[in-house]
């Protein structure tokens, strides 16, 4: 068996799984041949790892950030908790109709502060993504989402908002139960929140379901990941009638973290461990909390009418237009 890392490799990783090969092979000749010493080759080989990692990420396309914002190794909301937080405890369900597994949220201590962290699950598995529904959120899950916001505010807590989903779930039973108004309730009652929010897209931010728990006093986005109101492929379906145009698509979008800072929709990129989140867990954990912790020092300090004033104002002067005579 390979002693490379048990993951999976994307298209343009492959160069990466070959020095693991070669380190494998190194390996099992030292096994073979225990009087010729392979240490220095090895060493050599998992050095150049990293500079394989730096000299892939260098120059991704929008369409391998999307790839890599969907990468089954990258880390979860779950994730980021376990190693970002202290003292978690979930709170389930809307009180309203069921728990929605797509969304988790809860109260948790972040850096000795108590906050309120929510954010959408993907499963790690095929039974587990079943059950999180892919993090496609329903209606119930984003008046969960609501609820504990509501919860964080009774008692003073900040609230923290990690966005990784495809999508609201867009079955006939999540429409029949409201799912755009949930999602439009949601972003009113945001607005108006008068503790501080944080938002991160910490993967997939597509569309409603990343907007309903997506308004905050600071928007911050992890370097590999996307937003925008349409997935590529979708996008390529709807304007070429194929998923052949994704690459296209993807660039067309403007959907990567450089372009939507460079529109003002979100306010700070987080950088990512070399090669991306998903060969790091605790290092973009540590990278995501700093960032998180400074934008939290940035707004904490604002009088709660204040707050709610600077975010209305923040999401106004969003867009471009222009007016003819």
């Amino acid at each position: 068996m390979p002693q490379y890392p048990n993951r999976q490799f994307l298209d343009f990783e492959k160069p990466i799984k070959e020095v693991y090969e070669q380190i494998d092979d190194n390996r099992k000749l030292a096994e073979k041949n225990p009087k010729i010493d392979y240490t220095a080759t090895i060493q050599q080989l998992e050095a150049s790892i990293l500079d394989k990692r730096k000299e892939i990420t260098a120059h991704l396309t929008p369409w391998q950030r999307v790839q890599l914002s969907r990468h089954p190794d990258r880390p979860y909301t779950m994730k980021y908790i376990d190693n970002m937080c202290t003292n978690f405890l979930e709170l389930h369900g809307d009180r309203n109709f069921k728990d929605d597994k797509a969304m988790v949220g809860g109260f948790a201590q972040l850096d000795g502060e108590t906050v309120m962290i929510i954010g959408q699950q993907k499963g790690i598995n095929t039974k587990a993504r079943q059950l999180r529904n892919f993090g496609m959120a329903n209606p119930e899950g984003y008046r969960k989402a609501l609820r504990l916001m509501k919860l964080a505010e009774k008692f003073g807590k900040p609230v923290i908002c990690l966005i990784d989903t495809p999508g609201a779930y867009p079955g006939l039973e999540a429409e029949e139960r409201g799912q755009g108004e949930a999602i439009a309730r949601n972003i009113y009652e945001m607005i108006r929140l008068k503790v501080p929010v944080i938002i991160v897209i910490i993967g997939e931010g597509a569309s409603g379901g990343a907007l309903g728990i997506g308004v905050g006093d600071k928007v911050l986005m992890m370097e590999n990941t996307w937003y925008t109101v349409i997935s590529p492929e979708s996008c390529s379906s709807i304007l070429w009638r194929s998923w052949d145009k994704k690459e296209t698509a993807a660039e067309q979008l403007r959907l990567t973290a450089t372009d939507m800072k460079g529109f003002g929709l979100v306010d700070e990129i987080v950088h990512e461990p070399l090669g991306g989140a998903h060969w790091d867990y605790a290092e973009a954990a540590n990278i995501l909390k700093s960032y998180i912790l400074k934008a939290l020092k940035e707004v904490e300090g604002k009088d709660a009418t204040q707050r709610v004033n600077d975010r209305i104002e923040k999401y106004g002067k969003m867009g471009f237009w222009q007016e003819n005579a």
